[in-house]
């Protein structure tokens, strides 16, 4: 190795032959745990969330843990910038070990912490402590792994390569699901809990939360081991010594037009629309079965369990498609076809989970007459100040009509706003025959007894009747929009990888890829909730998800094909293919 050797001197498929596949592996690990991290503690805050909050309001302290789980989105951004420096100026593999250390331990020690009770506000200063060093760490590591395996990938197949690094999701869920599982069906023996003692509760409960974290030590060593044994990036190692790296990869990055308008592009060309397909696709397809259309939370994980694993193989196939026609191409189709059929596709999911939901609203529609009814385009703003307000815990005004909305949304009965009659400030229309007006609950209660809206859960359950579920027909809907995923997530790390050059390439890709998946894709839940709460139907929270998918159509087309640029172009030459 010298400063004479050209870049195909450091990457040939001959010396790649006998180390791709560890490569692929040391870098996947810490998207491993990224997801890992990510489902154990969806799942287990209902569990730990009281333990580190004041007593006395289990729903406070429940919203509260899930809030704290969104700080870990929104500082991913500026993970990206100190990281993404750091791995410019340093090195690829000395970074992306920095990350992953700092990931797994945090994530290891939120298994250790002390509770409320012990320590009182320092708990959950601590859980915010360690939730940013998490979320820092992974705005850090995606693009750490992504740059490494490109780099390392021959000419023609790094679209292959990367797409390895995004199967990783499905490791993290199923590896959740083998550790959590066995955990809650074992240490059911009732302790008193360390939150009250004077209540009982599953051995579990108590303290068997812990373990899933602790647990993450295991992969911390391994991938640590792993990672000690990599070499430097060929085309970074090249690079520096030739004496071509960048002295201040930041303001290169986002200072110089040429470089800031590719990442302007990349991120609302591609990151942006992405992050809404995966999120839409996976995890509100989840909360849309499980807390809208009422299927037991269990089913609902076993049905989108499936779809990920039918969908898995497809990121490789299109990692690998995406080498021979192009990235872009896909990615955008992937989006198109989101905004196409994200509506139908929805709606057939509460055809086939709920369908006596789907019965209740076609013979019974409620309509609420309010003096509150604003026009779409307002009620649109109303409900993204709405999002806001519930991110930083502001109370909705108590007024009929919000009344209304929040014992209808209590029940899981859509409705309908529209203009108020006459001098009424509220009125309730249930189906053609009955009507109440202003809120009072009791009188909702009785004009809603004979309706259909009785029997869109169990009584028993209290959840939809499991014997009307056609679960086939709801993993094939699952799994397309699970396909849709793989489209724009299979090729996006060697489409970002190509778009910038090796000096600056680091920051300037994980940067537009932590705003599209942290930011437009991470808080898509809590924005889709909050129209669909506010407008009262339950599909109107898929017009976020599809206007940006919409964007990423248009203004990707302004974005290059990569698939046949060398790693090393540099923007600033005269002969850049951009």
């Amino acid at each position: 190795m010298n400063g004479t050797s050209s870049p195909q001197n450091f990457v040939t498929p001959a010396r790649l032959e006998t180390k791709h596949w560890l490569v692929i592996f040391a870098s996947s690990l810490g998207t491993v745990f990224e997801w890992y991290d990510f489902y154990i503690y969806g799942t287990l805050a209902a569990f730990f969330g009281k333990l580190f909050f004041p007593p006395g309001n289990d729903t406070a302290a429940f919203l509260s843990s899930l809030a704290l789980f969104g700080v870990g989105f929104s500082v991913r951004p500026f993970g990206a910038l100190v990281f993404g420096r750091i791995g410019d100026l340093v090195g690829r593999k000395y970074t992306f070990l920095v990350t992953i250390i700092i990931m797994g331990l945090s994530t290891a020690l939120v298994g250790l912490l002390p509770s409320y009770a012990q320590i009182g506000w320092a708990a959950p200063a601590l859980l915010i402590t360690l939730r940013i060093l998490q979320g820092l760490a992974l705005g850090g590591e995606y693009g750490g792994a992504a740059t490494y395996v490109a780099e390392h990938a021959p000419q023609g197949q790094r679209g292959s390569y990367t797409s390895w690094i995004q199967t990783t999701a499905t490791l993290g869920f199923f590896l959740s699901l083998a550790v959590i599982g066995p955990l809650r069906a074992g240490m059911t023996a009732m302790t008193p809990s360390p939150a009250d003692p004077k209540a009982m509760v599953t051995t579990f409960e108590a303290w068997g939360w812990r373990i899933p974290f602790l647990v993450s030590v295991l992969l911390l060593a391994v991938s640590v081991y792993i990672r000690l044994k990599l070499q430097e990036s060929p085309i970074f190692a090249e690079m520096k010594a030739t004496g071509k790296g960048s002295k201040a990869p930041l303001s290169e990055s986002f200072t110089r037009w040429v470089n800031l308008k590719i990442v302007l592009l990349a991120l609302l060309g591609a990151a942006a629309g992405q992050g809404v397909v995966w999120y839409a696709g996976q995890f509100y397809a989840l909360f849309f079965l499980t807390t809208v259309l009422k299927v037991r939370v269990l089913t609902g994980y076993w049905l989108v369990a499936i779809a990920l694993l039918i969908g898995t193989p497809f990121f490789i196939l299109f990692g690998k498609l995406s080498d021979r026609i192009g990235r872009k191409i896909i990615l955008l189709s992937g989006c198109l076809l989101a905004v196409l059929t994200y509506q139908p596709i929805f709606k057939s999911i509460t055809h086939y989970a709920n369908p006596a939901l789907e019965e209740a609203v076609q013979s019974t529609p409620i309509t609420l007459h309010t003096q509150d009814y604003e026009t779409p385009v307002a009620l649109t703003f109303s409900a993204i100040k709405d999002a806001a307000g519930q991110i930083i815990g502001a109370k909705r005004a108590d007024t009929p009509t919000n009344k209304a909305r929040a014992y209808l949304n209590g029940k899981g009965i859509p409705f309908t706003l529209e203009a108020a009659e006459g001098d009424q400030p509220l009125v309730m229309h249930v189906g053609s025959a009955k009507t109440v007006s202003g809120f009072d609950a009791k009188a909702y209660d009785a004009a809603l007894a004979d309706t259909g809206y009785t029997k869109i859960v169990d009584p028993k359950t209290k959840a939809a009747d499991e014997s009307r579920i056609n679960q086939p027909m709801l993993v094939l809907l699952l799994s397309i929009l699970m396909i849709y995923v793989t489209m724009v997530y299979g090729p996006i790390a060697a489409f970002l990888v190509e778009l910038f050059p090796t000096r600056i390439r680091y920051t300037s890709m994980s940067l537009p890829y932590h705003i599209g998946n942290g930011w437009f894709g991470g808080f898509l839940p809590l924005i889709a909730t909050s129209f669909v709460v506010f407008t009262g139907n339950i599909y109107n929270g898929l017009w976020y998800p599809i206007v940006i998918a919409a964007m990423t159509c248009i203004v990707g087309l302004f974005l290059p094909e990569t698939k046949d640029r060398p790693l090393h172009h540099d923007p600033a030459s005269p002969d850049y293919p951009g």
